[in-house]
Formats: C-alpha cells, structure tokens, sequence
C-alpha cells in the first residue's frame, strides 16, 4: 500500500476504509480508557488485576503502531509530531514505556502520574466530530475577551476579598487578604463551600452583593461563547469532508477543493 493511500485511511474518512478505521479506533479509544479507570478500583484490581494489566500493554501496543504509522503516512512527520493530536497520541503511549524502562526513576506517586497521562487518549476523541472544529474555532475566537473578561472578574474579587478582609475578624476565617481573595471567588461563583463565611453585619451585606454580581457574571462568558459558536458555524457552513493535507497536516478545506489552503500542496 502507498503512503497516499494510507494516509487517505488514517487521516481522512470520506472512503469505506477510512470510516471503519475510525470506528476500530474510535472503540480501541474508550476501552482503553476504561481500562484506566477500572485500575484505579482497588476491588477491580485484586481480581482482575492481571487481564488489565495485558489489555494495557495490548492497547498501548496498538496506539503505537497507530503512531508510527501516521508518521509515515505524511509527507512532513515534523508537522504531525508537533501537532495537537501528535502531542496527545505520544502522550497516550509513553508513560508506560517510562514505567517498563526506568522502574526506578521515581517513586511509585510519580510513576502513577505518568500512568494517568494515558487517560489524554479521551482527547483523540474530538478528532471524531466533526462540529469539535465549529468549537475550537469558537473557543479560540473568543480567547481575547474571555480572558480580558477574567482579568476584569480577577480584580473585582481581589478589591472585594480586601474590603471583606478590612471588616471582617480573623476569629470569622478571613486570617489575610490571600483567604478572603478565594472566599470572594467561591462566593462569586455561587459555589459556596461554607467553611468561610462573614459575621458582621457590613460583612454579610459585602457577601450579598458579591453573590448578586455573580449571577451577572456566570451569563457573561456564555453570551461570548454562544456568539463565536454561531460566527464558527457560518465560516465552517461549506466543509462537510474530512480531507487532511498530507504535507502540513491541515483540514477544514472547502468541498471541492484542489489544494490545501494553508501550504498549497495538492489534496
């Protein structure tokens, strides 16, 4: 098989093949993810501790294949190894090569870390929805003003956990500024934990206030969202294919076309 094929396979699923590596590897996904979850039931892993601990090595096995087989499949591998979907792939089989080649690295806290950085394969997921694109596009449309929007929530509960710190007692919990600062960011996102709460009357009256403006706040970053998500929608009206540039690994190409609009190599 030639490299244009396999890469029509792996990458795109316009073709009867391409669609069913997508499920084998859509399913692959979520069993071995809930291969790691289930290691973490210490029930589970006295009985079965074993068929768990094969399955992982069967699954990372196979996303290693997958890896070095997407590698080939491109013209430039830089652009898929440094690439989202890349990171995560690499991410998803190295911690147990980390584990099987230096056993005593580090301590059996750091080497289950690095175990959990397997459950990034749930992220390869979105690469199966197709409206994840509308989404990123959305997310990333709105970055700018989502975070001058928590810059601007930053300082209102930095200037309002400083005036509940000046009228409230140490006795009440609010022993600094840093204290007071997350009771004011717990009390504005209508969390309420409760282990911190103000006694005085101008305290309570400060409280009141900041919950009110929290409401105001929760709609705030919804709006933002919801607007970029209907703008992503109209850019995005025209794809409806999944072809993948085989030499800088771009999509989201308008049907139809001939060449990649990023580096112009042809589709």
């Amino acid at each position: 098989m030639n490299r244009h094929k396999l890469h029509e396979i792996i990458f795109e699923a316009d073709t009867p093949k391409g669609k069913l590596f997508d499920v084998i590897l859509l399913w692959a996904i979520v069993i071995s993810v809930t291969v790691v979850m289930l290691e973490s039931v210490t029930e589970i892993v006295s009985k079965y501790g074993k068929i768990l601990k094969y399955a992982e090595y069967f699954f990372t096995i196979l996303f290693t294949i997958e890896y070095i087989v997407r590698i080939i499949a491109v013209k430039r591998s830089s652009k898929y190894i440094f690439s989202f979907y890349g990171i995560i792939d690499l991410l998803s089989i190295l911690p147990l090569f980390v584990e099987l080649l230096l056993p005593g690295l580090a301590s059996i806290r750091v080497v289950r870390i690095l175990r959990l950085l397997r459950i990034f394969r749930v992220l390869k997921l979105v690469g199966f929805i197709q409206e994840a694109s509308i989404l990123k596009d959305a997310l990333w449309g709105a970055h700018r003003k989502i975070s001058i929007f928590l810059g601007a929530v930053l300082l209102l509960v930095t200037l309002l956990g400083t005036m509940v710190y000046m009228v409230e007692d140490a006795a009440n919990g609010f022993t600094s500024i840093p204290t007071s600062i997350y009771w004011a960011i717990v009390t504005v996102t209508t969390v309420g934990y409760g282990d911190i709460a103000p006694a005085t009357v101008l305290g309570q009256t400060l409280a009141s206030i900041i919950m009110l403006i929290g409401y105001a706040i929760i709609a705030v970053p919804t709006g933002i969202i919801g607007a970029e998500i209907v703008a992503a929608s109209n850019n995005n009206i025209l794809i409806t294919n999944t072809q993948v540039c085989e030499s800088c690994n771009a999509s989201e190409h308008i049907d139809g076309a001939k060449h990649c609009n990023k580096c112009g190599e042809i589709l």
